[in-house]
């Protein structure tokens, strides 16, 4: 890769008051954000990749914020306010990124959400049933909804699921179109006068006081005054902590099948498997904790034991009365850790990271940028 010409330095990257590593639903949103609060701020997006690749253009386009069995999952390690803290900041972010993005323009379907549960997760189901009243008293403070959460078995003939004994559903959550938003938000970031760069791999980032030097992989040496982190599962190469983990999930999508009955998005396995409808297709992913040191990786790329998994399931329980053809497949890279909560902090004097999303990065990103670009806001 050529050295920066003289006219590039000067054009593209002279006195930069922010550049965003990332150009995902975190660093679109805190780059907005910025401007918002200061159109005269020179912001400007570094991204590797030629468009958002690493899970905002590659999830299942959720609005959620957490299945039952999840969300109890959770609570065996966390207390009560901090779990329900993390689900209001999901339903902030998702009310975020509906009034920014509008939802004609995020094809947002309000078609609630179903949680799956064969004879073997019999325990479960039970637990689960049992708290139906204090989820719902708890959520509806959130969401002002009531009833938020109801068994509906009346439902799985009417999907012809196979091997279902009990529906949950949760009549807050909804469908998203995953391009159309981030697509949406490179339109709005781009009016604003964001300039956003692709193809550039930032390799490292040197706080010097001043200002912050940031290394890429072509060779290139920027300064620029402040910066914000926004990859997520690709961030431990430049914050260098073990809080923020990567994982990989894979997906698999059907070509267009007659007469689908299945409407909704759907949870299975405390949510480490979903599906949904989407242009007469299914569209199914997830199953990392079948193998969670394999999956622990910021490579793309399917295995064998969890494409056979995805199929199976496809096969014996959501599509068991339809003949089917996968017409794609491809992985996403999320960021975890030992907690769901975001990090959102000063990483030093000059650098802001925005980073662990836990897999919810529709619901909570919009909120986890904004997060990031005000906390950016109280050192520029």
């Amino acid at each position: 890769m050529p050295n920066l010409s003289y006219w590039e330095k000067e054009s593209f990257f002279k006195n930069i008051d922010v550049a965003i590593i990332g150009s995902g639903i975190v660093g679109l949103s805190a780059a907005i954000h910025l401007k918002e609060y200061s159109p005269k701020l020179k912001v400007i997006v570094l991204e590797r990749g030629s468009l958002p690749i690493g899970a905002s253009t590659r999830n299942a386009g959720f609005a959620c914020f957490g299945s039952l069995t999840e969300l109890l999952d959770d609570l065996e390690t966390q207390s009560e306010d901090e779990i329900f803290a993390l689900v209001e900041k999901r339903w902030k972010g998702l009310e975020r990124l509906r009034k920014r993005v509008g939802d004609q323009n995020l094809k947002y379907k309000p078609w609630g959400g179903f949680e799956l549960f064969r004879n073997e997760d019999a325990e479960s189901f039970e637990k689960c049933a049992s708290q139906i009243d204090f989820f719902n008293k708890k959520i509806q403070t959130i969401t002002g909804q009531k009833e938020v959460y109801k068994i509906a078995d009346e439902k799985i003939n009417q999907f012809g699921f196979q091997k279902i004994q009990h529906l949950i559903h949760n009549q807050a959550e909804g469908q998203i179109h995953t391009g159309e938003m981030m697509y949406a938000l490179l339109q709005i970031a781009r009016k604003k006068g964001i300039k956003i760069f692709n193809g550039i791999f930032v390799k490292k980032i040197n706080d010097q006081g001043k200002d912050v030097k940031i290394e890429t992989a072509e060779g290139w040496n920027l300064s620029v005054k402040k910066v914000l982190v926004a990859t997520n599962g690709f961030a431990k190469t430049l914050i260098k902590s073990n809080k923020v983990i990567p994982a990989r999930n894979q997906v698999i999508i059907t070509k267009p099948i007659k007469n689908l009955p299945i409407q909704g998005c759907f949870h299975y396995d405390k949510g480490y498997v979903y599906f949904r409808n989407i242009d007469g297709r299914i569209l199914l992913g997830g199953g990392r904790n079948l193998a969670k040191e394999e999956e622990t990786t910021a490579e793309f790329g399917t295995t064998e034991t969890i494409q056979k998994a995805l199929k199976d399931l496809l096969k014996n329980v959501i599509l068991p009365h339809h003949n089917f053809e996968i017409e794609s497949i491809w992985s996403g890279i999320l960021g975890v850790g030992n907690t769901k909560q975001p990090i959102v902090e000063l990483m030093s004097e000059n650098v802001v990271v925005s980073v662990r999303l836990g897999g919810m990065g529709v619901a909570i990103g919009s909120l986890v940028g904004e997060e990031g670009a005000s906390l950016l806001k109280t050192i520029l």
